[in-house]
Order: structure tokens, then sequence, then C-alpha cells
């Protein structure tokens, strides 16, 4: 392999397209309201109904919503996550994703993905397209500004070392119906251990968008789960989570534990209709 192409997959090699979500500064939250626990009804003592089962609930019929009737999106993702111990600067990604469809056991259309970086001027202009079942299942992708000059488009194995340096999951396990995925699989693990408690806050605010947060409180180790406390904040409209961060467990009584990764989906358009073409790197649109 000569010296240009070797450097150019260094380069690319963090393209794993901030491969899940993102978090940027921190964004305002206004979390003050009382918590309370939501019980499934109303004849049912709170008491007697574990929040954690409402939560999963919450999380299974977004699931059911954004396969039955959400075809794609458009966001900007925001993300940070803690790598060797160091937290990553937020990247900010504009998205265009479109959901894999199943029809009467058959592929029907195949999860896409395009990604173009908005920021930090170091990833600035990097774009990267994926589909499901094509270019060998290889990303596509390939630098900005004066680089993107120099260096050429290249595909990448999702999976493989390259494109995951820099990057906690692959590319294939971005977007929102993703993290429900992941949300309902460690709902399930913290439902195991009683120790793990689950809180609501009502009217909260991501931007302009009004939620409802689920925090999981881990006060001690007392399961795989990384996190000592994590929040999902679900938009109250779109019935979906749109934020999520998860930290780990404070270094001194009473503090606050840092960030483990935190993921933000901003200004999320539902149902635009991409095209085709929106996920291919012939788009004239595009610069591959």
């Amino acid at each position: 392999m000569d010296r240009n192409r070797r450097n150019l997959l260094l380069t690319l090699g963090s393209v794993a397209a901030g491969a899940t979500t993102l978090a940027a500064q921190p964004p305002s939250t206004n979390t003050h309201e009382p918590i309370f626990r939501v019980s499934r009804a109303n004849s049912v003592p709170r008491e007697a109904v574990n929040p954690l089962d409402r939560a999963l609930e919450m999380a299974r019929e977004g699931l059911v919503n954004i396969r039955e009737n959400v075809t794609d999106y458009t966001t900007v993702i925001v993300k940070r996550e803690r790598l060797n111990g160091t937290l990553t600067d937020p990247d900010f990604m504009f998205a265009k994703i479109r959901n894999r469809k199943v029809k009467s056991g058959q592929l029907h259309t195949p999860f896409g993905v395009y990604l173009m970086f908005l920021k930090p001027t170091s990833v600035k202009g990097r774009e990267v397209v994926y589909v499901e079942g094509q270019n060998d299942g290889r990303l596509i992708a390939h630098e900005g500004g004066m680089r993107g000059r120099f260096l050429p488009t290249v595909p990448l194995d999702p999976n493989g070392a390259l494109a995951m340096r820099g990057q906690r999951y692959p590319l294939t396990e971005i977007g929102i119906e993703n993290l429900i995925v992941k949300l309902i699989e460690r709902g399930e693990t913290a439902r195991q251990h009683p120790e793990i408690t689950c809180e609501f806050r009502k009217n909260a605010k991501l931007k302009d968008r009004v939620c409802t947060v689920i925090q999981l409180n881990q006060p001690r180790r007392v399961s795989e789960l990384e996190f000592s406390r994590a929040q999902i904040f679900i938009d109250d409209e779109l019935n979906l989570p749109i934020r999520y961060v998860a930290y780990d467990w404070p270094t001194e009584p009473g503090g606050t534990g840092a960030i483990i990764e935190e993921y933000n989906y901003l200004d999320v358009k539902i149902n635009p209709g991409l095209s085709d073409s929106e996920f291919d790197r012939e788009n004239p649109a595009y610069n591959f």
C-alpha cells in the first residue's frame, strides 16, 4: 500500500461517521420539575408498579411507532463519547436516514444513511454514505475541505479497525430506531436488578422540544450496565427518544459522574420522502 493511500485510510479511520448519535455542549434541559413515578392505571397504587415497567412500555410503543409510521427522516446529530478515558469534542452531523422495512418476511427497503459533518473544523465537509446490501457492505467516505481535494473517496468496512477508530459503535447502528432497540435491551437488563431505580420528569426541554425524561439510577455496580445514571429524553409530540446521555460513577461522594456517552437528535423532520438518490454517492449535490 503506497504512502498516500495509507495516510488517507488513517485520516478517514474515524469516518464511521459519528457512528451513532451525539451531543454537543450539553443541551439545556430545564429539568427542574418534580420527579414523579408513573403507574399503568389509576386504580393501581403507584408504589405497586415498578416505574421501569412503564419506561419499557414507552420504549416498546416508540419502537412500534417508528417501524410502522416512520419511513425516513432528517436530523442534526450531535455526539460525544468517552474513549480511552477521554471525552471527545462534540461532532455535529447533518443526517439523512431511511429506516429498514421488511414486508412478508422480505427486505423491502434497505437501511440507508447519509452524513455531512458540520463541525468541528477538522472534519467539516466530510461525507459518508451507507446502504444496507450495497457496495459489498461497505460505507463510502471522503474528506472535506482542502484534504478532500487531494484524497480519494474510499470504501471502509463499518466494523473494521479503520472505520471504528474513535468510535464506540459502527455506522450501521446509527439512528433513532437502533437507539430504541439498545434502550430496550438496557432497560430489560436493569429490570433484573431491583437496586436500579427509574424516575420520570415531565415538561423538560431540549431546544424547542417538550420532552419527558426517564432517568435510571444505579447507585453501585450491580449489573453489566456501565452507567451510574442514564437519561432518555422522549419527545412528547413525536413519541421518540431524541437524547440519551449516560454518566459514570462519581469519584467523590455527592459528586457528578463524568459523561460516558451522549447522543442528541436535533431538528428531526419525519417522513420528508427521501429518494434513492439521497443515498447514492453519484448524487450531484454531493462531493464524493
